[in-house]
């Protein structure tokens, strides 16, 4: 499905995804939008932000809000990191800015298809909760939680924790997360992982500007690591736990 209110640019990409083999519906609003995803039950829907009646930003807040996990590729004339911030937090999975190549946005809605394909097709997860510390990982029931409070990830926030969780300590670069999300293409661009980073530590982070779970780990990528672990090990051996952090003190673990 195509969400674009301007005629012209929604002509030329159904035009695009029809020649690629693609059955296409054109909706001009947001309103209209919801309706037929409702209806039609579409496998992709790429998303104008600026439309009438609805937002596209309003379109995807109510799709995920209805648990509903089509994938959302964003277009937009605005190119600002907070925009950008908003859309991949509201849980769309990728996002173009006007103008764009129609090419890249034909290799772009091939990425996400065969992405959702294999989710689809693979067979469950082994049912088994991830836990690093204080922070558990649910891949069966699509949960995670921090310190037994249940926090909400979009779809590309928790392939990352799901991927990082499985081996704690590890650290992933830029490039393998980004094949957790997209696979491997070369039109997906290294910022969105970032976005997800930010993203994912304002909420497993207690202070997300001082991360202490979700590490950079400077000119090589991320880690995923148990701050109460770490603390222990710097600890002087028959030393009482320091307490330079009060919020790791208060922690039942922090004693350990």
């Amino acid at each position: 499905m195509v969400a674009e209110d301007d005629e012209k640019q929604a002509e030329l990409v159904r035009r695009y995804l029809e020649h690629e083999g693609h059955s296409v519906t054109v909706v001009g609003d947001g309103l209209a939008a919801l309706a037929e995803v409702r209806h039609r039950e579409p496998d992709l829907l790429v998303l104008d932000v600026m439309m009438p009646r609805a937002d596209g930003l309003d379109v995807v807040r109510v799709l995920r809000a209805e648990h509903r996990e089509l994938p959302v590729l964003m277009l937009t004339a605005r190119s600002t990191e907070d925009d950008l911030l908003l859309g991949l937090d509201l849980g769309a999975d990728d996002y173009m800015t006007k103008p764009y190549s129609p090419r890249e946005l034909m290799a772009r809605v091939r990425t996400l298809l065969r992405r959702n394909r294999r989710a689809v097709a693979a067979d469950p997860v082994e049912d088994q909760v991830l836990r690093v510390g204080a922070l558990a990982v649910d891949p069966v029931r699509h949960e995670v939680s921090v310190e037994g409070r249940l926090v909400e990830c979009t779809r590309g926030e928790f392939r990352i924790l799901v991927a990082m969780a499985a081996e704690p300590e590890r650290v992933f670069s830029r490039q393998r997360l980004l094949e957790e999300l997209h696979g491997f293409d070369r039109y997906i661009s290294f910022r969105t992982v970032d976005v997800h980073i930010m993203n994912l530590r304002k909420k497993i982070e207690r202070a997300p500007r001082r991360p202490a779970r979700l590490l950079t780990v400077f000119g090589v990528g991320y880690k995923l690591t148990d701050p109460e672990r770490n603390a222990s090990r710097t600890a002087t051996p028959g030393a009482p736990p320091t307490r330079a952090t009060s919020s790791r003190a208060s922690s039942p673990r922090a004693s350990s």
